[in-house]
């Protein structure tokens, strides 16, 4: 009965949302949008109250309830970032099992995130939004844009970066792509959810310039810019005020500064009362729990409008607004774009983001990239070698149609004309099984926050059993460095890092030390073997002081989805160029971490954010603090050269441009960094001077080509100085 309420469609584009190929970026002229409203308006009134209730909470796990009598579907969302997740049962977590819920294996965001790459992620945006559609979803519940503010938050996998301006730009573009096909982007979590810990009660401590100045402005250009249609609060509290239901958050900075008409959805679990939600700008509440008429705005808030005590206006406000979600989904006209998922064409995009993606740390005498025809043995020594990570990481889990390990992706570079073995040289902890009936670990999320199995592991673990273990590990890196003494390898290539026992929703990591007894294993093996190529994966950086020096090659890799070990093996041989940038700090130990050395982080009760607005790289530049590898450090196996750089005012816009060359021998591609730093130390007694990220451009060059760069500033940058370059610490023009 969709024909009630659906007029004529209206595919006028306003002009500024038009590319130059005539690209529609899914913006809605004044007048779509004021049919839209007038209807949605003229819908709520004619839906009773329950009617009403029904649209405005979880009726399942992943969805609303429509209104059938009117045509109204429900509201079907889904997770996650790298994919869309498996599908479960309406009430409770348990997988459905069928075959249908395979899908793409994307990279995640914060292997995004180091191609700096507007492009790509549009791409990667626009692979979710058309599996979410194929999937039959409304809502994909991404991109996850906090920032990093420490390397021991178990969900900084999910996320971009530790700036927010390279934050903001990304998540621009991936929202575009989502939503190009009728699926609305969730961008999450609103905001400062920098820390698992107790998630659900910790209170975040911040002085409003901070949070004005790093962890809004992202959330601003996802919304305002890119477009996003809804956001998701966080579980924590701020000033007081679960962040889902706050009224700064959500009234007073979202609605009333931003202009925001989107809808507002609660992460699960995050609210918890029913007077403030209903009398908050949150739009629709979901949980993890299967008493979905208990919900809190639920039937109580149905019981609390008929007795008086809140005015049912409150829920026609959220009730439009979904409303209009919908009809700009097209959802209620019968003209909505059709999906697809497990194309050729997505493999193939998220094979481009993993190669960008890849990050060559260190390659002292140019060790890299090695050789395909000098190789006819080689010892791949590691377990995430050959380890599969799509399964894990908790709602970011996938449900993958496959996944390239790297001892794979090796294997296939090198098509059969060398012999490669294996050895893990080291195991994970144990992990405990779950019986068949034991219920999924998000549904227990509510109490701990911490997935089941993982919060009370070190405890569970009888001492004899960690004996056994460290005997274990003890046998299995002495096989390996044998190995790797011996003769017998052309090559020797150690694959190790993190893994989803550690990157994971609802737990923190304890420290930034590599696990497992590597550091043991990589000293050995490059005592044994200097030559020993050092690849190491995760979602955050790891201490390497105790055999970094001693390493002549580094390559970092991210969780780089189904075609990760297909990149990492190309940019090891050489069939890619590198060229991916660190889009964090890699500190040196934890206790460099703003986080960490002057504010706090991991407390169960609250965090303050003592450090301010000197995050990241701002902290290591101001306190001249050494990292291990700055923030935007990446290198090639070509050069580039910086010249010509002009700053010009034109029309009250300011804009940079330089000239970009390629003075190597191989095609590659460079990313310029524009810093903004002042002129002087500020008089207000703090510490030294930090420059901050303001704009950047990628580049592709053929040896010998040149290339002007442009790039525009947003403030203006009177009584500042321009720094631009390779990195945060490779400045090559200072204007």
């Amino acid at each position: 009965m969709a024909e009630k309420i659906a007029d004529e469609r209206i595919w006028q584009k306003e002009k500024q949302a038009e590319s130059p190929t005539g690209e529609w970026t899914g913006e809605w002229t004044g007048e779509c949008e004021g049919q839209f409203w007038e209807r949605a308006r003229k819908l709520t009134a004619s839906l009773t109250l329950e009617e009403k209730i029904g649209m405005i909470h979880g009726a399942q796990l992943f969805q609303t309830k429509g209104v059938e009598r009117l045509g109204i579907p429900p509201l079907v969302m889904s997770d996650g970032p790298m994919g869309v997740r498996q599908e479960f049962q309406p009430d409770e977590w348990r997988a459905i099992g069928h075959t249908d819920d395979y899908v793409t294996y994307l990279p995640c965001n914060s292997a995004l995130a180091a191609t700096w790459n507007r492009k790509l992620a549009k791409e990667l945006g626009s692979v979710l939004g058309e599996e979410a559609r194929g999937r039959g979803k409304d809502v994909i519940l991404a991109p996850g844009i906090n920032l990093k503010r420490s390397p021991l938050c178990g969900r900084n996998f999910e996320y971009l970066s530790e700036d927010p301006c390279l934050t903001g730009e990304l998540a621009i573009s991936l929202v575009k792509g989502i939503q190009k096909w009728d699926v609305a982007a969730c961008v999450k979590h609103f905001a400062v959810n920098n820390q698992e810990t107790e998630r659900l009660w910790m209170e975040v401590k911040i002085d409003e310039e901070a949070l004005r100045a790093l962890y809004l402005p992202a959330f601003y250009d996802a919304l305002k810019k890119g477009g996003s249609y809804t956001v998701m609060g966080a579980y924590n509290r701020l000033y007081g005020e679960h962040c889902c239901q706050s009224q700064y958050l959500l009234g007073d900075i979202l609605r009333k500064e931003w202009g925001y008409d989107g809808v507002v959805i609660s992460d699960w679990g995050g609210v918890h009362d029913t007077e403030a939600a209903a009398n908050s700008q949150l739009d629709i509440e979901m949980s993890v729990t299967s008493d979905f008429d208990e919900y809190h705005m639920a039937d109580p808030l149905k019981k609390a409008i008929e007795e008086g005590r809140i005015p049912e206006k409150a829920v026609d406000e959220k009730v439009t607004r979904i409303l209009v979600l919908m009809m700009r989904l097209h959802m209620l006209d019968g003209e909505r774009k059709s999906g697809a998922y497990n194309t050729e064409g997505h493999r193939q995009s998220a094979l481009a983001v993993a190669r960008e993606s890849v990050v060559l740390l260190k390659n002292q005498r140019g060790q890299l990239p090695l050789s395909r025809e000098g190789a006819k043995r080689v010892l791949v020594i590691g377990e995430n070698g050959e380890c599969i990570h799509s399964n894990g990481g908790g709602s970011a889990e996938i449900k993958a149609l496959y996944e390239i390990s790297p001892l794979m992706g090796i294997k296939k570079c090198l098509g059969g004309n060398a012999r490669v073995d294996f050895l893990p040289g080291y195991c994970r902890d144990m992990e405990e099984k779950p019986e068949e009936d034991e219920i999924n670990w998000q549904a227990a999320s509510l109490g701990s926050g911490r997935p089941a199995g993982d919060q009370e592991r070190e405890q569970e673990t009888k001492q004899e059993t960690k004996q056994d273990l460290e005997q274990k590990r003890a046998r299995l890196r002495q096989e390996a460095i044998s190995a790797a003494a011996s003769s017998s390898y052309d090559q020797v290539i150690f694959i190790g890092g993190l893994n989803h026992q550690y990157d994971c929703e609802g737990q923190d990591r304890a420290d930034m030390k590599l696990p497992y007894g590597q550091d043991q294993l990589i000293s050995g093996l490059l005592k044994a073997r200097p030559d020993t190529v050092v690849v190491l994966m995760g979602g955050s950086p790891v201490e390497m002081g105790e055999w970094i020096g001693n390493a002549g090659s580094l390559v970092w890799c991210w969780y780089g989805g189904m075609e990760g070990g297909t990149a990492l093996a190309e940019v090891l041989y050489g069939l890619t160029n590198p060229s991916g940038k660190l889009p964090e700090s890699f500190y040196r130990k934890i206790e460099d971490c703003p986080a960490h050395a002057i504010g706090e982080f991991g407390k169960p009760d609250q965090a303050e954010y003592r450090e301010g607005v000197y995050v990241g790289y701002r902290y290591l530049d101001a306190y001249q603090v050494e990292p291990e590898f700055c923030f935007g450090h990446g290198l090639s196996y070509t050069d580039f050269s910086y010249q010509d750089g002009r700053l010009v005012e034109e029309n009250g816009d300011w804009h940079f441009s330089c000239l970009v060359t390629n003075v190597g021998k191989r095609h590659g591609a460079e990313t310029v960094q524009l810093y903004v730093r002042p002129l002087k130390k500020s008089e207000d007694g703090g510490p030294g001077i930090f420059q901050e990220l303001k704009n950047f451009e990628k580049v592709e060059l053929d040896p010998g080509e040149s290339r002007m760069v442009f790039m525009k500033l947003e403030e203006n940058p009177e009584g500042s100085r321009i720094a631009v370059g390779a990195s945060s610490r490779d400045i090559r023009i200072l204007l």
